[in-house]
This record gives structure tokens, sequence and C-alpha cells, in this order.
């Protein structure tokens, strides 16, 4: 500012990015699962994905399978979430209504889309080889998409995305409402993410 005064930055739209603890072990077994339900149905299911394969939900009816092992193991990253904004909540409600893999080959992409009815949206990126494509979030005011004038540079307070570099481990979570897309990979190997949704049981 060129001037005495505050900007208050108001209503923010936070994306949370963590990297997950001890995730070695638990990538491998997602990958498997994640190809053993390709194998079992390649043509999977049409959403965002461009060219990408979309398993259909998750089962997590086997309190002992691989869903609720990496569910287990992220749950104090969502809880953590809920802390930051404050939230009034009880851990036994807090409940994952749906959790979906994604592999994205060479020249695949997830176009721009939203997850209604959630309170939050994640993604967790199980294999992420370099060059493989930057997760970007779109704001969701439609008013800042249309009103403003050209800028000089892009900054916070002006920008209508942002986009944001990942590695194999990280784990973003965010409002469900939010626009997001995810870049086309450009390198040559897999890249693959679990995408889930939180909400909380009445």
């Amino acid at each position: 500012m060129t001037q005495k005064g505050q900007i208050l930055k108001l209503f923010p739209h936070p994306v949370f990015k963590y990297q997950i603890d001890n995730q070695e072990n638990i990538n491998k077994e997602l990958l498997k699962y994640i190809y053993d339900l390709h194998d079992a149905d390649k043509a999977g299911v049409q959403k965002s994905n461009i060219s990408g394969w979309h398993s259909k939900s998750f089962d997590f009816s086997n309190k002992k399978n691989i869903p609720n092992k990496f569910y287990s193991q992220i749950s104090s990253y969502i809880v953590d979430v809920f802390e930051n904004y404050g939230w009034i909540y009880d851990t036994s409600k807090i409940k994952c209504t749906s959790m979906w893999a994604i592999i994205n080959k060479k020249n695949n992409f997830n176009i721009e889309h939203s997850h209604s009815n959630n309170y939050l949206s994640a993604a967790y990126y199980v294999k992420a080889p370099e060059n493989c494509g930057n997760f970007k979030a779109l704001n969701p005011s439609i008013i800042n998409r249309n009103i403003f004038p050209k800028s000089i540079k892009g900054t916070e307070l002006n920008s209508n995305m942002a986009s944001i570099k990942v590695n194999e481990g990280d784990l973003l979570i965010f409002p469900a409402y939010l626009p997001h897309s995810v870049e086309k990979n450009n390198s040559d190997e897999d890249r693959v993410i679990i995408s889930f949704n939180i909400d909380i049981l009445k």
C-alpha cells in the first residue's frame, strides 16, 4: 500500500496442504489396490476426467481393507482442518461420504468442477512424477471473474486462479464448493490421485 491503511482480507477460501507421515507403505498398498480396481473395471466412470480413468466409489464395508486403513491414517489431518475452521464437531460423526481414485496417463487431465453437498473435499497424491501437472483452485466468486479490469501482474487480490505444485504424499483439503481442476499430465508416468468428500453425520 502506498497510503496509510489496512487491507482486510475477508472470507478466505483456504486449501490446506499436508505431507502425510509414513507414506511409503500405504502408497504401495494403495497403488496395488487402485490398479487391481482398474484391471477389474477398465471402463471406470466418466466424471471430470478427460481421457483418464476414474474408479467407482471405494467399498468401505470391510473395516480392515485398504480404503479404511488409508482413511484412518489421514483422519488426524481432517480433524486439524476442522480445528482451524473453529467448527464444532464430534470425531465419531465426521464421515467420508465417498472416495475414489483417478489414474491420469500422459496428456490426461481433469476439468473444472466442485463437489456439492459436503463440507470438505480432498485430493491425495499417491503417485506424482515430475511434470505431472499442478492442482488448480479457481476463485468461486463469479463477480470476481467477470468485472475486474486487466492487471499489471497477478496478486492474491486480483487472481482468479491459484496453481499448486504437488508432490507424492501431498494431501490437499479444501471447502467442497471450491472449483478446481488438475492440469495435463506431461510426464511419461501415471499420476495417481485419491479424492474424497467429508461430511458430518446429523
